[in-house]
């Protein structure tokens, strides 16, 4: 490894403006299409709009009796306020062996991390031991626009395993939350605030929804990830001071583990429903919407892939942990249309750093991140 090519691929990619639903992700694309060539490699992008695009290499190995899917997100979110970074987060900036950047640690360090591991491991005239498909996705931080259309295209191939670069502090990511938004409308009935007795309160109601399903999800828990999560995250309703209100809107966002499902989720929420009509003699009527719903991913700390991972990392002098992540990643949507993947996260960044001001990497982690991915892809 060149450290000081390794850092240019790491800077470049984060002077490239990506922000999530702003920037144009495409140009990322188009610079590792443009990085791989010079290796001699064919790369494919597939373009989706003006401002998505996902970038695509197969790298065949030595035996192709494995396939494995590499994975990178190519967007960011927004900077947030600019007054609390102590650089420019567009601009790429050493300082204390760290390189601060939006993107450093979630995670184009990651993205550029395997993508400095493949073309090296090409220019050294040498294969990976097995077949690697790498791909750089857009829209990972919103809609996950990038993976539904290398799924729906059918550019993903039929590979058993899946690493994703995102910031796991080089441990092995070997479970991450699932994620369920959930919209509900109540419509109660409205009276005056003085005789609230005639009206029916969808503002009460809600509260009163929001707070069992926030029980029945808690309840649940993982041995890594802790406790599954609910809260509210947005409600409106009411409509003077003086009057009952007849409807109440409420977003809640939800945090599950392994186990648990959107499905499970609404069924309970419909026996709710059904036990306050009877309440209200079907005077009450709720509407429900789901905003978001990807899947809690789990991979075995004992299966064949975690201990692969984690020999390698050895190798290489660090003692690796088993650790869990709380947010959703693109292995959630792979997963979803692929119920027999395994999926594992590793990447030099933080997780606590991501979508924060002054967000870093560390430099040596960076190469270290890259000698594993190089040990782990020759199985050296």
């Amino acid at each position: 490894m060149n450290k000081d090519d390794a850092k240019k691929l790491l800077c470049d990619l984060l002077s490239i403006k990506s922000v999530n639903h702003s920037d144009d992700e495409g140009k990322v694309a188009e610079y590792l299409k443009a990085f791989f060539a010079q290796a001699g490699m064919e790369s494919t992008i597939q373009r989706i709009d003006d401002t998505h695009a996902n970038f695509i290499v197969h790298i065949p190995g030595v035996s192709h009796d494995k396939h494995i899917l590499w994975n990178g997100h190519m967007d960011t979110v927004p900077y947030g306020e600019r007054k609390e970074w102590n650089t420019d987060p567009g601009v790429p900036t050493k300082s204390g062996g760290r390189i601060y950047a939006r993107g450093a640690s979630d995670m184009k360090s990651g993205l550029a991390a395997m993508a400095y591991t493949l073309v090296d491991i090409v220019k050294s005239g040498k294969k990976p031991a097995y077949d690697i498909t790498f791909t750089g996705t857009c829209d990972e931080e919103k809609n996950g626009l990038g993976v539904r259309e290398l799924l729906r295209e059918g550019y993903v191939p039929e590979v058993q395993e899946v690493l994703i670069g995102e910031p796991t502090g080089l441990d092995i990511g070997i479970a991450q939350k699932g994620c369920l938004w959930l919209e509900f409308e109540v419509h109660g009935k409205t009276s005056h605030g003085a005789y609230p007795e005639q009206g029916i309160n969808a503002v009460d109601y809600a509260v009163l929804i929001a707070s069992r399903l926030k029980a029945y999800v808690t309840a649940k828990s993982h041995d890594i990830l802790g406790h599954a999560t609910a809260q509210i995250t947005e409600i409106s309703g009411g409509v003077a001071p003086n009057m009952t209100p007849d409807r109440c809107k409420v977003l809640m966002d939800m945090r599950l583990v392994p186990g648990q499902s959107k499905e499970d989720i609404l069924n309970y929420l419909e026996e709710i429903i059904l036990e306050l009509k009877q309440e209200t003699d079907g005077m009450i009527r709720v509407e429900v919407e789901v905003k978001n719903d990807r899947m809690a991913v789990s991979t075995d700390a004992e299966d064949a892939f975690t201990l692969g991972l984690k020999r390698s990392i050895q190798k290489h002098g660090i003692e690796p942990e088993n650790i869990g992540i709380n947010y959703f990643t693109d292995g959630s949507l792979l997963l979803a249309e692929r119920p027999d993947l395994k999926i594992l996260l590793f990447g030099a960044g933080e997780a606590d750093l991501c979508h924060k001001a002054n967000e870093y990497v560390i430099l040596e982690k960076y190469y270290k991140s890259i000698e594993i991915l190089t040990s782990y892809a020759l199985n050296e």
